[in-house]
């Protein structure tokens, strides 16, 4: 897997240089960090270049790290899959809560669209762009995103739990 990483890592940087940010193999994947104005331009050249042709989003997702400085504090992650050749990689990019536009990338995988309406409805990432960018799982009504690590996970006045026991 190490080859993969080293072979995407080159391409990448050839063509976008600094804005490649870091590259490491994270268990078994190649995982590559982008600047985020470059995301869509990265995304488009791994599904057309001709030797690695990552052709499947395979998932999106989103995540929030509130421990991160405040221009890392969220992040988007993109799951690439080249079926022929059994290659997978993550592409991430991070961003400040005030700044969470990113560009829609429907118009390269259709399948994109239920995976951006989700990190919408759920963290409040907006693709500008998107044909429908509406709530997809919560009510139209509600004023917050609740996948953001905002709130307490317990009722405050409880002694015997914390947020600890859920990761935080």
């Amino acid at each position: 897997m190490s080859e993969l990483l080293e072979i995407v890592k080159s391409k990448l940087e050839e063509k976008f240089g600094n804005n490649l940010l870091a590259s490491e193999m994270h268990y078994d994947f190649p995982v590559f960090i982008l600047n985020k104005s470059v995301t869509k331009e990265v995304l488009e050249f791994l599904k057309n270049e001709k030797e690695l042709q990552f052709h499947f989003l395979t998932t999106m997702c989103g995540i929030h790290h509130p421990e991160n400085p405040e221009d890392k504090e969220f992040a988007l992650m993109y799951q690439l899959h080249n079926m022929p050749k059994n290659w997978r990689i993550r592409i991430k990019t991070y961003m400040p809560k005030s700044d969470m536009d990113m560009p829609t990338i429907t118009d390269l995988w259709k399948t994109a669209n239920w995976m951006e309406r989700q990190e919408y409805d759920f963290f409040g990432f907006n693709f500008v762009g998107h044909p429908n960018l509406t709530r997809i799982l919560n009510m139209d009504e509600m004023n917050y995103f609740p996948l953001r690590k905002e709130y307490p996970l317990e009722d405050l006045m409880r002694e015997d739990k914390n947020d600890k026991m859920f990761g935080r």
